[in-house]
C-alpha cells in the first residue's frame, strides 16, 4: 500500500485534541491506577494514513512521526509541526517505515519500496541498492557506539562507516533475511529482529535463535500458524497478521527488538508475545500475563524502569509486577500500536492508523 497525499492536504490533517475525563480513566484496564498513567493527547494525520515509526530527537525536542503519507516533525513544547516532508520537499517515497538520528545528527527515513532517504540543515540524499543499500524496503536503525550504523532491510541488513560511508551488507549470516527491529547492547553487540528469529553479531560471529530455543510463548489457543511470510524465499508479501478475519501465529516472527540497561533483549513476536533474553535463557510473557495482545510490534522502555508495548489489542505498561493496558476506550486512536516513544519530559506516544496518542500522568 503506497497512500500518497499532498502536503497541503497532510497539514490540515494533523490536529491535536486534549481527551475527554473519561477517555483519560483507564477504567476498565487491569491495575489501571497503578502509576496514574493515562492518555492525555492525541494529534490526528489523516484517516486513511498510518503512523508507523515514532523517533525522539532530544537536542531539538523534537518527535519525528513516519507516516505512510510522509514525515512530520512536532515541536515536543507546543505539540505542534514544525515540517511536514513528502517526495516535493526530498523524500523518496511518502511511505515510511522507520526513523533514525545517527550521532552526526542526520535523520535517516526508511521508507516501503523508495530506499533510504537521509536529511540535515535541509539538505537530502536518497540511497538505493545501486549505492550499497540491501534494498528498496527498509525497515529499522541502530547506532554503535563509534557512529556506524545499521540498516535492517527485507533483503539483509547493512553496516554504514561513519568515517567512509561505505555499506556492508550482510544476509546469510543472519537467521533470516527479512529484519525488522535492531538494537546494540552495552558490548556494543548488534541485535536483530527477523521473520526467522533473533540474530547476533558480536563484530567477529554470529549466533541465532528461535522458537525452538525458548523464543516466543507456545500456541495454547492453538491459532493456525501463518503463511504470509517471506521466510526462504524472494517473494514479497504484505504485512497483515490476520488470516479470513482469524489471528494467526508465527513466533519465529520478531517485530520489534530492544535492549534494556542490564543487556537483557527484549523481542516482540507475531503470536508468541514479548520474549527477553538474560543471556542464558528465553522466557515469555503474553496475554496470559496480562500482555494486551501477543502480536508486539514494538516496545520502549520509560526511565521509571517500566516497559510498554505496542500490540495488536492496544499499549501495555508493565513495571516488573504489574500490568496496565491501554485500548480504544482508554484514548487510543486504534488498538494495532505500530510504534512507541518516550520523550525526554517522560511522556510516552503511541503511533497508531490515524495517528499518535500521548500518554502521561
Amino acid at each position: 500500500m503506497n497512500c500518497q497525499m499532498s502536503r497541503r492536504s497532510i497539514l490540515l490533517a494533523l490536529s491535536a485534541a486534549a481527551l475527554p475525563a473519561h477517555a483519560q480513566t483507564g477504567a476498565g484496564a487491569p491495575n489501571a491506577g497503578a502509576g496514574a498513567w493515562r492518555a492525555m493527547e492525541r494529534i490526528e494525520v489523516g484517516e486513511g494514513v498510518y503512523v508507523r515509526a515514532l523517533k525522539v530527537e532530544k537536542e531539538r525536542d523534537a518527535l519525528w512521526v513516519g507516516t505512510s503519507a510522509g514525515v512530520h516533525e512536532i515541536d515536543l513544547k507546543t505539540l505542534k509541526p514544525r515540517a511536514t516532508f513528502t517526495r516535493k520537499e526530498g523524500l523518496a517515497n511518502e511511505y515510511v517505515f522507520s526513523v533514525g538520528v545517527d550521532h552526526q545528527g542526520y535523520k535517516w527515513f526508511g521508507t516501503n519500496a523508495g530506499g533510504v532517504s537521509r536529511y540535515k540543515d535541509g539538505k537530502w540524499k536518497t540511497f538505493f541498492p545501486m549505492h550499497g543499500l540491501a534494498d528498496y524496503w527498509v525497515y529499522c536503525f541502530a547506532s554503535q557506539k563509534d557512529g556506524t550504523l545499521w540498516i535492517g532491510t527485507w533483503a539483509g541488513a547493512n553496516k554504514v562507516d561513519p568515517k567512509t560511508g561505505k555499506f556492508t551488507t550482510y544476509v546469510r549470516e543472519l537467521i533470516n533475511e527479512w529484519v525488522y527491529g535492531l538494537g546494540v547492547d552495552a558490548k556494543d553487540r548488534v541485535w536483530f529482529g527477523t521473520e526467522g528469529g533473533v540474530s547476533m553479531f558480536d563484530g567477529r560471529t554470529w549466533k541465532s535463535w528461535t522458537h525452538k530455543d525458548g523464543l516466543g510463548a507456545p500456541n495454547a489457543d492453538q491459532l493456525p500458524y501463518s503463511t504470509n511470510t517471506g521466510l526462504g524465499t524472494r517473494s514479497r508479501h504484505d504485512l497483515a497478521t490476520m488470516n479470513d478475519g482469524r489471528a494467526t501465529y508465527n513466533p519465529n516472527y520478531v517485530f520489534s527488538i530492544h535492549v534494556d540497561p542490564q543487556d537483557n533483549v527484549w523481542a516482540g513476536t507475531w503470536g508468541g508475545g514479548v520474549a527477553r533474553f538474560d543471556g542464558k535463557r528465553w522466557t515469555n510473557m503474553n496475554s496470559k500475563d496480562g500482555l494486551a495482545g501477543n502480536i508486539v510490534y514494538s516496545i520502549a522502555q520509560h526511565p521509571d524502569g517500566a516497559f510498554w508495548f505496542g500490540t495488536n489489542r492496544g499499549v501495555s505498561r508493565w513495571d516488573g509486577k504489574r500490568w496496565q493496558n491501554f485500548g480504544k476506550a482508554q484514548g487510543l486512536l486504534e488498538e494495532n500500536v505500530y510504534a512507541l516513544a518516550v520523550t525526554p519530559q517522560g511522556e510516552v506516544w503511541a503511533g497508531t492508523r490515524r495517528g499518535v496518542t500521548r500518554f502521561g500522568r
